[in-house]
């Protein structure tokens, strides 16, 4: 080699080892999703070191995130970028039997504020996908998230089995997806909460999808914190609440930044004052290393429920955690 040639690229990992391991997955996880009825899942998490990968199903289409600060890049240049986004997406097609062209590839930064509810600048339509005899909007690729948090399958769930004849209030909504199953389980109103016009709009196609009457089925697109202290002033009163927070926001549209680990306590505080003397309450966040108050044990019945609420498919890296909690 001439002295002043630049020595070649050291090799990526073996993508072989990506495809052994989806195929393996698939196989069992596939089997437990045709059982259960289940059509968006996931199907890998980071299992082979070298790809921090967490890869999700939906039907026919595959949503895959690359964690970027796991990602020891062998090259900091577009074309190796593009090259190991092609091998990883043709590893991942192989690996579940699917088209590269179906394969959304994405790389997940640690995100701040409001930024992973922005848009990627991505071309994608789209797509309606069932969950729990339920219909949804996701797009795969315009958004960092697609539209349906798939850890809070059996969460949405549980509050299905809750909601008959009860008066819920749906807090930091997202896509309102909570409020759809609430509906499904008989609730007799709801008040769906969220300051994103973009998800309260994406809310309300899901509402459409599943002839969810507006009329007891309301959106305030508003901020949480604001909405809260107007609510607990006015003594409004529900039977089931459901508060999802983010880890932490400083949007534009809020007068100061949300921090869940050093919020909460206010939060689960004004979530009480406004829940009836039999009502409960859903708490959950994904924050990690999240530790609960433990003066709020004292002031309220509280029971982390995790354990029912992370499904089969996520176990392998514990997702959120959740509480049930209930006036003392």
């Amino acid at each position: 080699m001439p002295d002043n040639a630049s020595p070649p690229p050291a090799p990526g990992p073996d993508c072989a080892a990506l495809a052994n391991r989806l195929r393996k997955n698939a196989r069992h996880l596939g089997r437990w999703a045709r059982r259960h009825d289940v059509s968006c899942y996931r199907v890998y998490d980071r299992d082979v070191p070298e790809f921090p990968l967490a890869i999700d199903r939906y039907g026919e289409w595959v949503h895959a995130q690359r964690y970027a600060e796991r990602w020891a890049s062998v090259a900091d240049d577009g074309a190796a970028d593009a090259a190991r986004d092609a091998a990883e997406a043709a590893a991942i097609a192989a690996g579940l039997g699917t088209e590269p062209a179906r394969v959304v590839l994405k790389t997940r930064a640690r995100q701040r504020g409001s930024a992973q509810y922005a848009a990627t600048g991505a071309a994608s339509e789209p797509m309606i996908v069932t969950e729990g005899g339920l219909r949804f909007e996701v797009n795969l690729g315009a958004y960092l998230d697609t539209g349906l948090f798939l850890d809070h399958r059996d969460t949405r769930a549980l509050v299905r089995s809750r909601a008959a004849g009860r008066h819920v209030l749906n807090l930091f909504a997202y896509t309102g997806s909570f409020s759809v199953y609430a509906a499904a389980g008989g609730a007799a109103r709801s008040l769906t909460v969220d300051m994103s016009r973009t998800y309260q709009h994406w809310t309300r196609r899901n509402f459409l999808l599943n002839g969810i009457d507006f009329r007891r089925h309301a959106l305030a697109c508003e901020d949480v914190l604001v909405f809260l202290a107007r609510a607990v002033a006015q003594r409004a009163r529900f039977d089931l609440i459901v508060l999802d927070p983010p880890s932490f926001s400083n949007s534009k549209r809020m007068t100061g930044s949300f921090d869940v680990q050093r919020d909460h306590p206010l939060l689960l505080r004004q979530c009480l004052a406004l829940l009836a003397p039999d009502g409960e309450l859903y708490f959950s966040n994904n924050r990690r290393g999240f530790r609960l108050d433990p003066a709020l044990e004292s002031e309220a019945c509280v029971e982390e429920i995790t354990a029912r609420t992370v499904p089969e498919d996520f176990r392998r890296h514990r997702p959120h955690r959740c509480w049930h909690v209930r006036k003392d």
